[in-house]
């Protein structure tokens, strides 16, 4: 037998391949299952309503993105303060 089977994991195709040459034999696609157009309706609609809903979620978390950041600076600066006494030091000089 000097014929090789594979099937496509991407497509599901069914190729046959010939051992010695490696030249492709033949190749069969599967059959695409076509839905209704009601089904691909709703389906659209099911994408939508995803898209929106990532959408709005993005735009709560740069909303708090700001406030976050904002009360991250205020901490920083609180910190600076405390820490204005000694002077900087950097951590490459101890060397």
């Amino acid at each position: 037998m000097n014929k090789v089977h594979v099937i496509c994991p991407c497509c599901e195709a069914s190729i046959t391949v010939d051992k010695e040459s490696g030249a492709v034999i033949s190749f069969d696609e599967k059959e695409k299952h076509l839905g209704s157009f009601e089904d691909l309706q709703s389906e659209m609609a099911k994408k939508s309503k995803l898209r929106d809903e990532l959408f709005n979620q993005e735009q709560k978390a740069q909303k708090d993105r700001a406030r976050i950041l904002d009360e991250k600076f205020r901490e920083a600066v609180k910190k600076a303060d405390k820490d204005s006494d000694e002077p900087f030091r950097n951590p490459l000089d101890f060397d």
